[in-house]
């Protein structure tokens, strides 16, 4: 199945598109699932809002958020991330925006895989899991 990089109200082209596919891939298969089909659309802090408030009743901006459509052991879903709130949390936390993107990636991912970070304990496990997984890919 396909995993796939578009934009939405905003111009952004990821780079290493086929290193970063790769890598997503190795993370679904090291948690003993198959990867289906996972829709990454970058956009706008403004479109970000809008779909908090429309499916998720939430007024408040989010780098990410995740539809998952998962059945079973196939991991699918849509991922929109908000690439202004990236760049801001990536000055907010000293990181680099390429870092923070890929650590937005790969949280929607772990997710996707049934990874939640709504507790103390799963956020630690979450960022956890999101640091092994940037490590992974450094190699």
């Amino acid at each position: 199945m396909a995993i796939t990089f578009t934009s939405h109200e905003i111009v952004f082209n990821l780079k290493n598109k086929i290193k970063i596919r790769n890598w997503i891939k190795s993370i679904i298969k090291e948690n003993k699932k198959k990867d289906g089909s996972i829709a990454y659309i970058f956009t706008s802090e403004n479109y970000i809002l809008k779909i908090n408030n429309d499916y998720l009743k939430h007024n408040y901006f989010t780098d990410i958020i995740t539809f998952d459509y998962s059945q079973n052991d196939i991991v699918e879903g849509d991922i929109f991330i908000s690439i202004e709130t990236v760049l801001s949390n990536s000055k907010k936390f000293k990181t680099t925006f390429e870092e923070e993107i890929l650590r937005v990636i790969i949280h929607g991912v772990l997710h996707l895989i049934g990874f939640k970070d709504k507790t103390s304990e799963q956020k630690r496990n979450m960022r956890s899991l999101e640091d092994k997984a940037l490590l992974s890919l450094k190699k």
